[in-house]
């Protein structure tokens, strides 16, 4: 369950080939049935109530708090595996604890609300004249309104930028708050994740690149897209362990035991081109630090 085909085909092909160094052949031995809620959560129920129908062996959730419960509502024997997405996990009750999940629901959490602070702190430094900031988001995604509510909130307090939350529920608010973008011209964007988010990626960078406007995000693949910079869980580390979890649960291993994992590894991406495109000089520093520099 994924948010639609074009924002995720990176990811999908990433654990495809993770699955297939583990000597799962797509068409062979595994066959992959997706399913896309195109950033309508209200979809979420009758996707998860279809692949249960299918009596998969096992789902994949990519989205956020609202997919992964609605997959936990809709069978409590097939395992589920998180692709990261969400908040704390045990928060928000899709396990019991990190180290024994006790149900049918394992995986990764990439635990984003940990990374917020030091997100906007890097922002901060790869954008000298940074003050204030527009982060958008969309408050039907749990994680990201706690995720502005808490962390980004205390961080910007700390780092003396003004945070000003801009709520997109579905398509048709992306022209208003484009049109309040370009009205109050703020020093960069940041955009949280989500599946509406991602749905509308191409429509959010468009903007963002005609506006010069500086942009940070959630998802490594916005800024291979255009977007300015990306800071988290090493992606492709990740992309390794879902296929390490489908291989165990394929093999017999029960979710309730297979502890769920935090990221080790964490990475910065900058997109130079996109820096280019809009004038901004990043300090040399901040590209020293960075683990990947698309030109």
């Amino acid at each position: 369950m994924i948010a639609d085909a074009a924002s995720e085909s990176a990811r999908s092909e990433a654990i495809r080939l993770a699955l297939r160094d583990r000597g799962y052949l797509e068409g062979q031995n595994i066959v992959t049935e997706f399913r896309y809620a195109e950033g309508k959560r209200d979809r979420y129920s009758e996707l998860a109530a279809d692949l249960v129908g299918l009596k998969v062996d096992v789902i994949l959730v990519a989205g956020g708090d609202v997919a992964i419960r609605a997959a936990k509502n809709a069978t409590k024997t097939i395992p589920i595996v998180m692709l990261g997405a969400g908040s704390d996990p045990v928060e928000a009750g899709h396990v019991e604890s990190l180290a024994r999940p006790g149900g049918n629901v394992t995986g990764i959490t990439n635990l984003a609300r940990d990374v917020g602070g030091k997100r906007l702190e890097l922002f901060k430094e790869a954008v000298p004249k940074l003050a204030r900031v527009a982060a958008l988001y969309d408050p039907g995604n749990p994680a990201a309104a706690r995720d502005l509510k808490e962390s980004l909130s205390e961080a910007a307090r700390a780092l003396r930028l003004t945070l000003q939350p801009l709520e997109v529920r579905n398509t048709d608010d992306f022209a208003k708050v484009f049109a309040v973008l370009n009205k109050q011209r703020p020093d960069g964007l940041y955009v949280i994740g989500g599946g509406l988010l991602a749905t509308n990626q191409e429509r959010i960078i468009g903007f963002a690149l005609k506006s010069r406007l500086p942009s940070l995000h959630s998802s490594k693949e916005a800024v291979e897209a255009g977007g300015l910079m990306y800071y988290g869980a090493d992606l492709s580390d990740s992309y390794r362990r879902i296929a390490y979890y489908v291989d165990r649960i394929l093999k017999g291993a029960k979710p309730a035991d297979m502890p769920v994992e935090q990221p080790t590894k964490f990475e910065l991406v900058i997109n130079l081109k996109t820096a280019k495109q809009i004038g901004l000089t990043i300090p040399p520093e901040v590209l020293a630090r960075a683990t990947k520099l698309i030109q």
